[in-house]
C-alpha cells in the first residue's frame, strides 16, 4: 500500500512539474523587467507652439509610441516632486500629463530639448512650462486669460500629441 501511494505521489510530481514547464512561454528571456519597461517607455523630446487662423496650436513631439496623455483644467500649476508654484501668469491654466513617458534617457540625460518655462504671446495661449518629469510621467502646464475651449489629438510619423484651443473672439483679417 505505501508503495503505490510513492508511485502516486512521483507521478503526481512529474505532472505538476511538467504542466508548470508547459506555461513558460517560448519567448521567455532573462532580460530584467526595468530594461524591457524602460525601452518601451516614450520620451519626450519637444514642444512647439504656433498662432493660425482661429485657434492658437500646442504640439508634443514624442519619439517612440505615443502614451496616453491626460488634459485637465486645474486652478495652479505646481512643478511635479517639489509642489511649488509656477510662475506663469495667466487666469486659467491646462495640465497636460503623459504616462508613461520620461523627457531624460536611461543614463539620466535630458533629452527634452523644448522650453523649460516660456512666456507666449498668441491670442490665447500665454504660456508655457515643462512641470514635471517624474516616476514615468511627464507633466506640462499651459496658460492663458480666457476660459480655454481645446480638442486635443495625436498625429503619427512622427509622434506628436496635439492641443489646439480656440480663440475666443476670432482673430481680425
Amino acid at each position: 500500500m505505501f508503495h503505490r501511494q510513492g508511485l502516486a505521489a512521483a507521478a503526481a510530481g512529474m505532472l505538476l512539474a511538467a504542466g508548470i514547464g508547459a506555461t513558460i512561454p517560448a519567448t521567455a528571456s532573462s532580460t530584467p523587467q526595468s530594461t524591457a519597461t524602460a525601452q518601451s517607455t516614450a520620451l519626450v523630446v519637444n514642444a512647439r507652439w504656433g498662432g493660425h487662423g482661429s485657434f492658437d496650436r500646442l504640439v508634443i513631439d514624442v519619439k517612440g509610441k505615443m502614451p496616453p496623455v491626460t488634459v485637465k483644467p486645474v486652478k495652479v500649476l505646481r512643478y511635479d516632486g517639489s509642489g511649488h508654484r509656477v510662475p506663469l501668469a495667466g487666469k486659467y491654466f491646462l495640465e497636460i500629463k503623459l504616462s508613461p513617458a520620461a523627457a531624460h534617457n536611461d543614463a539620466g540625460q535630458n533629452v527634452y530639448k523644448g522650453p523649460r518655462l516660456l512666456k507666449i504671446y498668441l491670442p490665447t495661449l500665454k504660456g508655457l512650462a515643462l512641470t514635471g518629469d517624474f516616476e514615468g510621467v511627464v507633466t506640462f502646464g499651459t496658460a492663458f486669460n480666457v476660459k480655454p475651449v481645446y480638442k486635443t489629438f495625436t498625429l503619427h510619423s512622427p509622434e506628436r500629441f496635439v492641443l489646439d484651443v480656440r480663440h475666443p473672439h476670432g482673430c481680425p483679417t
